[in-house]
Parts: C-alpha cells; sequence; structure tokens
C-alpha cells in the first residue's frame, strides 16, 4: 500500500488521532487491506495528506502537523504562496468586538485570505464579512470534516464548502469535544504568519492560539479595549504583541503591501 493510502487508514481508523496515528506509524503496523477497502469507500470528503504535493509547507513546521487534511472546497487557499490571515477572539464578543471584527476584516479581505474556526462570535463574524465583500476565506474545524458545529453556523459553513475552504484533520462524521478545539488551534497558528485579535478573554482558546502564534514566531496584532475587562488583548499587548488600531497597522505589522485601487491616479 502506497504511503498517503496508509495514512489515510490510520486517520480514519483512528479518528484523526494524532498520537494513535503516529504510534502505528512508529511501530511500522501493517494495515488490514480489507478493512482500509471498507473505510476508503465510505470517505465522503476530499483529501490530503503529509505526503501530497499540496500539503502546504507551513504546516510541517508545527507541533505535530496533521498526518491527513479533509477538505471541501479549494484547497489552494491554504498554499504557501497566499496571505493568510487568522481571526480569532471571544465566542460571546461585545458590541465593541463584533464592530472591531467586522470593520477590520472588511478591509483586510482584500488583501489576505481570512482564516478562523467557524465557532460563534468573532470567528463567525470574521467568516461572513470576508465572504460579503468579495473575500476568500477558510473554515478549520475541531470536529469531523461533515459536521457543522455548532449548528446555528450551518450556513456560514454550507457557503465555505461550496466557494471557499473547510478543513478538518478529523474524518467524517467524528464528534466534536472540548478537546479538540484547542487541538485545531494550532492548525490556524501553523497556516498564518500573522493573527488578529479583535477580542477575547484571559484563560480561552483565544489565548491558546496566541501562545501558538507567538511560539511559531509569527505577527500577533491585539485591538485593545477599556481596562477591567479580563482581556487578553491588552495583556498581549502588554507582552510585545502588535498594538493595532486601523487595518493598515496589521499591514505593516505583516509587511503585506496594501493594493491600491485599480482606478487610483
Amino acid at each position: 500500500m502506497e504511503t498517503r493510502k496508509i495514512l489515510l487508514y490510520w486517520s480514519l481508523k483512528f479518528l484523526g488521532d494524532w498520537n494513535q496515528i503516529y504510534e502505528a506509524l512508529a511501530q511500522k503496523l501493517e494495515p488490514d487491506e480489507e478493512e482500509a477497502e471498507e473505510l476508503f469507500k465510505n470517505v465522503q470528503s476530499d483529501y490530503i495528506t503529509f505526503m501530497d504535493e499540496e500539503y502546504p509547507e507551513c504546516l510541517k513546521r508545527v507541533f505535530k502537523p496533521p498526518f491527513v487534511l479533509y477538505y471541501h472546497g479549494d484547497i489552494s487557499l491554504i498554499s504557501d504562496n497566499r496571505n493568510k490571515l487568522a481571526v480569532v477572539g471571544s465566542r460571546k464578543c461585545s458590541e465593541y468586538g463584533a464592530k472591531c471584527t467586522h470593520d477590520f476584516v472588511k478591509e483586510l479581505c482584500k488583501d489576505f485570505v481570512i482564516v478562523s474556526g467557524l465557532a460563534y462570535g468573532v470567528d463567525g463574524i470574521a467568516h461572513k464579512t470576508a465572504i460579503d465583500n468579495k473575500g476568500r476565506t477558510v473554515a478549520v474545524l475541531g470536529n469531523g470534516i461533515n459536521i457543522c458545529y455548532p449548528k446555528e453556523n450551518e450556513e456560514l459553513y454550507e457557503e465555505c464548502k461550496k466557494k471557499h475552504l473547510v478543513i478538518s484533520e478529523y474524518p467524517d462524521i467524528t464528534p466534536p469535544c472540548p478537546l479538540k478545539f484547542p487541538i485545531r488551534n494550532r492548525i490556524i497558528a501553523g497556516l498564518c504568519p500573522t493573527c488578529l485579535i479583535p477580542e477575547g478573554r484571559i484563560a480561552s482558546g483565544t489565548q491558546v492560539t496566541a501562545f501558538l502564534v507567538m511560539r511559531n514566531n509569527g505577527n500577533l496584532c491585539c485591538i485593545p479595549t477599556k481596562i477591567g475587562e479580563n482581556s487578553i488583548c491588552n495583556y498581549l499587548i502588554s507582552e510585545g504583541a502588535y498594538l493595532v488600531e486601523t487595518p493598515d497597522d496589521v499591514y505593516e505589522a505583516s509587511r503585506v503591501v496594501k493594493k491600491k485601487p485599480i482606478f487610483e491616479n
């Protein structure tokens, strides 16, 4: 069996669990050919493996890079030659956080593929704003590729599947669980050299992503908020993250040149 099929087999058998896949590979266990045939027949998405040309180099450098990525949509959106911007934050964002997310993404989606986690709050607003403004967006799931979680974002999920990109290291209908979402965040941080946090809480999934970006030597951009808000943004700014007040600040931090309108004099 070719290597990419071996990776797919163990990924399907262990529902994307990185540690179990690694152990099977390290022990050089032989796939069961009959079981493999049945598992392969039930794959209802596209996929790329660590061995494939389309697999982005930036992901190969993350801690525990996914052996297989299942996807629906345009896989070129995560290629290394794309400018990708992670936008993550609070699931229960304030009106201020929602407005900042909308206003920043509306401008930044002209030059960046917007990458987020399809969660409530900042994530959903980032995806929707990019779509509404003719940008491109990538949803990175913390559950099986064929499950939309939360269900309230089903319309966004379907839109991303058809015209943008949905990816997951978990196959088919692997159910969501709380532990999978922080693990998922390493993919978001690995894909994007720059991360924007419009609003977030200390001791949250947003903080996990922020620390992963910092460990990757990425550009962490935070919008400040008022004191007394348990704000991860203010804390990260005090630790050296970029304080950003306009989309232009994100361009400067990421060193991406802003495109000029075609008809500008």
